[in-house]
């Protein structure tokens, strides 16, 4: 009896090919690639490395994807977001010993070092798994925490609330993406307390941008208006917050069909983004970026109907995804992939519509927070009864198999 070859399959639909294209790529023809696909035939050795080289993967993870469905242990087919074992702890060691070796209990240096840690997670938040990150925030707040009770200088005492407050918000986003909500709540709720006892409007301004996206994602259009605005008004001006929340505002308006003020906003972004001398990497998540301007500029037209989402949404792909190895996508190119989907489905073109639906939901880079988007192009197709409906069905169903990661944390 044969087994399909699912793996396989959705790794070339991922990498934009059809089956006839992909056998154009690697020498074979169409029918040859649908009995790899069904199981019923392997590649010959000779053709490996051609297939590995279209696929943009190692001779080994090629291996992988041809064995066969029945031969693979269940687990989710989101690879990306599956759980990881715990990082060391060496860091933490070398963070208690430059503590200890200076005058207070909490120094220059070991704070220092806390605020560069926080820099180098926010830099990996668009590329990691959530999980992943999640470990490490809890680790340095927990340090953080460690240190709240140390002998150290008011002005020591005011950076260690502000780098707390900075892990307590990180933390709260990772919690929003995997659907932790109760954990976000109290995340979100200790950032701004820190910051408030820190005197930092811009951590506390963060805090309320964060739960405007909570509530956005959640279908509360009205209340996530009202949060980007309070955002607005407690951020310092022309701060990264200040410019996220605006655009916040701006794609709250479009879901709430406020046309003129939807341009509005995204007119205001663009502006304000435009006068930002970036202090930190332009993939620091903290840190507003032109690349960002673009994304949400993409995604507010498309969720107001604008068929100007399909420039900006390619312009965002073809920045941070020139090749075809979507292991290397940060997310911003999986949700440039449902802006696009979107923006083609309102110019009648379903086909390259559902490519790049598929495409990103294949991408395994959508987190749980953002599955309604897809699902949102998945219903579209189906309206229109179109005949890829039922594959992008199918994969939009193996994206939400999850696995429970963090079970010491409630959803």
């Amino acid at each position: 009896m044969t087994s399909r070859r699912r793996r396989f399959a959705e790794r070339r639909k991922a990498c934009g090919f059809n089956q006839e294209e992909f056998g154009e790529a690697v020498g074979v023809d169409r029918s040859t690639v649908q009995r790899w696909e069904n199981g019923k035939n392997d590649p010959q050795p000779w053709q490996r490395p051609k297939i590995a080289k279209a696929l943009a993967v190692t001779a080994n993870e090629l291996d992988a994807l041809l064995v066969p469905d029945a031969c693979v242990s269940p687990q989710s087919p989101n690879a990306w977001l599956a759980v990881v074992p715990a990082s060391s702890d060496d860091e933490f060691d070398a963070l208690e010993l430059a503590r200890r070796v200076s005058a207070s209990d909490a120094g220059k240096e070991t704070l220092g070092r806390l605020e560069n840690s926080f820099d180098e997670l926010a830099m990996k938040y668009p590329t990691s798994p959530p999980q992943e990150l999640l470990e490490r925030v809890r680790k340095h707040s927990a340090y953080v925490a460690h240190l709240m009770d140390a002998r150290m200088t008011l002005g020591e005492k005011r950076r260690l609330y502000v780098v707390g407050g900075w892990f307590q918000l990180l933390g709260a986003t990772l919690h929003i993406d995997l659907n932790q909500e109760h954990a976000a709540t109290a995340r979100l709720q200790t950032a701004a307390a820190l910051a408030q006892h820190a005197e930092h409007r811009e951590i506390e301004a963060w805090c309320y941008e964060t739960d405007a996206w909570r509530v956005l994602t959640d279908g509360e259009y009205g209340r996530a208006l009202e949060l980007s605005k309070i955002a607005q008004e407690v951020a310092p001006t022309g701060t990264s917050a200040a410019i996220q929340a605006a655009a916040q505002e701006g794609r709250a308006r479009a879901r709430l069909g406020e046309g003129p003020e939807t341009y509005a906003a995204i007119d205001r972004v663009q502006r304000m983004s435009a006068a930002l001398v970036p202090r930190k990497g332009t993939e620091h998540h903290y840190q507003y970026d032109p690349g960002k301007s673009l994304a949400y500029t993409a995604t507010t037209l498309a969720w107001a109907g604008d068929p100007a989402a399909e420039t900006y949404a390619r312009e965002v792909i073809a920045r941070l995804a020139p090749a075809r190895d979507i292991e290397k996508w940060p997310r911003r190119v999986a949700s440039a992939n449902i802006d696009l989907a979107l923006a083609l489905l309102v110019d009648n073109r379903l086909d390259e519509a559902c490519n790049a639906a598929e495409r990103a939901i294949l991408s395994g880079r959508i987190v749980p927070s953002n599955h309604w988007r897809a699902l949102e192009v998945v219903r579209a197709v189906e309206r229109r009864q179109l005949p890829e409906a039922s594959d992008l069905r199918e994969a939009y169903e193996g994206l939400k198999v999850l696995p429970t990661g963090d079970r010491g944390s409630p959803r």
